[in-house]
């Protein structure tokens, strides 16, 4: 059974963070930029897992950073923008998907070194951390999903507003490039799909979440990335490779989640070998915004739980 966990929920809005350190590795001819948190933390030894977060649709490392800010008081926390996002250079060669970001973020693993990864992914991250999990079990020693894509959204609740945004990408993508790229930037779609998704009514945490969209969701490479990348999360799921994941998971969902009901992270959390949910209630798909800091402490908690996790897990992985 689901454990619920206690809350009033919705968080203030941060008021500073912390400045991570930058960094840029290469992949089959693209730059990737990366964020390190917590960088040369006194805790950090090679044994303790380095925490790698992988953002969703249209977002880039800044939806992630409370949350990784929390998380550096005790690890070193690294996360990217996927290529075609944020600072992030398209890729040249492969199709912008859940497939082609999963070897993305397999590179950077091993990039980083030898040790141990804790691999978090939110929302369209999730189906890329359960990939990158699935192929690299000797490396990912836990996966913690928030908001996970649980099942193919035109199957879900929001079956209409997934063919609504899909007919919208595909106009904006066949478009000239002065008005598609003026229609797919737009500040008013942005923020209706930012109100859709809040659940909170607090003005300033609003105001502040409404921003970050603002801010943020412009930052992508092309129309044609934009579009393949949503194509993918909307055809993907972490159901297709949850039973290939061999390393510890936690499932944390949002009991109001328009993208995956609860009864439906249930059916999710049932077909890994080993995983647990836990349910935040009241909040949405935002949780890396509404509630960052009590998902902050569950992350944490867990990759501490399996932190001696490395040995058994690179000793069974084939």
């Amino acid at each position: 059974m689901p454990r619920t966990v206690d809350s009033s929920v919705f968080e203030d809005a941060p008021t500073s963070l912390g400045f991570p350190a930058e960094s840029t590795m290469a992949f089959e001819g693209s730059r990737v930029r990366y964020w390190t948190y917590g960088r040369n933390h006194p805790a950090q030894t090679d044994e303790r897992p380095t925490i790698v977060m992988v953002h969703g649709f249209r977002g880039d490392h800044h939806g992630l950073a409370i949350i990784a800010d929390a998380l550096a008081s005790r690890w070193n926390v690294v996360v990217p923008d996927l290529p075609g996002f944020g600072r992030s250079e398209p890729l040249l060669e492969r199709e912008h998907s859940a497939d082609s970001y999963a070897e993305v973020i397999g590179a950077l693993i091993h990039r980083l070194g030898s040790g141990p990864v804790a691999l978090v992914g939110h929302s369209f991250g999730s189906v890329i951390a359960a990939r990158t999990a699935a192929r690299h079990p000797r490396d990912v020693v836990s996966l913690a999903l928030i908001n996970p894509i649980c099942e193919p959204a035109l199957d879900s609740s929001a079956r209409l507003a997934t063919l609504a945004a899909s007919a919208f990408y595909r106009t904006c993508a066949a478009l000239p490039s002065g008005p598609g790229n003026a229609l797919v930037r737009s500040s008013w779609v942005t923020r209706i799909s930012s109100e859709i998704m809040m659940k909170n009514r607090r003005p300033e945490l609003r105001r502040f979440i409404n921003g970050q969209h603002d801010a943020y969701f412009g930052s992508f490479a092309s129309r044609a990335v934009v579009l393949e990348s949503y194509e993918s999360s909307i055809r993907d799921t972490v159901r297709e490779v949850a039973g290939e994941v061999r390393s510890p998971t936690s499932l944390i969902v949002a009991e109001r989640d328009d993208l995956g009901s609860v009864p439906a992270q249930q059916r999710l959390a049932e077909k890994f070998p080993d995983a647990r949910l836990e349910v935040i209630p009241q909040v949405g798909h935002l949780i890396h915004y509404e509630t960052p800091r009590r998902a902050a402490k569950l992350v944490s908690s867990f990759v501490e739980a399996h932190d001696a996790a490395p040995a058994v897990s690179r000793a069974t992985a084939r």
